[in-house]
């Protein structure tokens, strides 16, 4: 059971987002961003997080560190009329992008994310995957700078792929993968606020989808996982085909966000771009198929005790939808 302090901070989250989205002026967005940031420090005060008060110090500093940079970035915006400094709004642009990008934790802004992540529980890590990427993306849609988001795309897809291989912890392996996301996501956006959109809700979908198993079984690192996995057999069977969705393999749900970015972006001559996009996610694919490929392959002396964890509706029901998921968007988006 939740606790009511939870519950309210939890509300105020939501709250503090929505506000940022739906602002029409920089301080009522800053307003929403902090609300958001300071309802999510209580949220990982919780018993079950590894690192709690570490976990919390990291994250509040650097979410208060981009704070004062973008409220910085927007004061000096509004203030350079007065002092006829026209050259300067394009560095102020950049400086207020990059604040996103630290919120949001895309590279090369990227080292507190992995470290906050490793120090919470799956709950708490489902909501800093999902719904604390929803206000930074959406406010860097509002200010796009093409020729600067093009090198973060680069960097966040080429970390998100490197940094990912000599991982054991799943949490850290599924921040990664959330880098290299972020990347397809700035590239989505850059011509097509739907293309991101359906991205981002078919990524929240598959994560859920593989954090839920996790949540269930309850398991961390690589080893639990192999262990695990031989008790439940169904569970083994959806979480192999989440991570494939997850990697981006044509059968599944997850090929159809990268499958109308690539397009758009070809559409639009950002060859080199996709090019660099498609590579980095095979890297990130090869330590997807790493994980598979052990749970599927290695041979592991099963216990006679039976032990058996119940799968929630819930599990099904979502992953159900991610099975079904590219069939139903290819009748249901009439894109050619």
């Amino acid at each position: 059971m939740w606790k009511f302090y939870k519950i309210l901070f939890f509300n105020s989250l939501i709250m503090g987002t929505l506000i940022a989205i739906s602002s029409y002026s920089w301080f009522t967005m800053w307003i929403g961003l902090e609300i958001n940031l300071l309802s999510m420090i209580p949220l990982m005060n919780d018993y079950k997080n590894l690192y709690p008060s570490e976990a919390a110090l990291k994250y509040f500093i650097t979410q208060a560190l981009a704070s004062t940079i973008l409220l910085f970035s927007v004061i000096f915006l509004l203030k350079m009329t007065e002092f006829l400094i026209w050259n300067m709004n394009y560095w102020m642009l950049i400086i207020f992008n990059s604040s996103l990008l630290l919120k949001v934790g895309a590279a090369p802004f990227h080292a507190w994310f992995p470290e906050v992540m490793e120090g919470l529980n799956w709950i708490n890590c489902l909501i800093m995957l999902i719904w604390q990427k929803i206000a930074p993306m959406m406010l860097l849609m509002y200010n796009f700078q093409m020729s600067y988001l093009f090198y973060m795309i680069i960097i966040s897809s080429f970390i998100g792929g490197i940094f990912g291989l000599n991982q054991m912890s799943l949490r850290k392996i599924m921040t990664y993968s959330s880098i290299n996301h972020i990347s397809w996501m700035l590239a989505s956006m850059m011509n097509s606020q739907t293309i991101w959109f359906i991205y981002f809700m078919i990524y929240s979908v598959i994560t859920i989808n593989i954090i839920l198993i996790f949540w269930i079984l309850n398991i961390f690192y690589m080893k639990q996982l192999l262990l695990m996995f031989n008790y439940n057999k169904n569970l083994k069977f959806f979480f192999i085909l989440n991570f494939l969705s997850l990697g981006g393999l044509p059968p599944f749900l997850g090929f159809f966000p990268k499958w109308l970015t690539i397009n758009n972006l070809i559409q639009n001559y950002f060859y080199s771009i996709s090019f660099l996009l498609i590579i980095f996610t095979l890297i990130t694919l090869f330590f997807y198929l790493r994980i598979m490929f052990s749970s599927l392959l290695i041979n592991m002396n099963e216990t006679l005790i039976f032990f058996n964890k119940k799968i929630y509706y819930t599990v099904l029901f979502f992953n159900f939808l991610s099975l079904i998921g590219l069939l139903s968007c290819t009748f249901i988006f009439n894109i050619y």
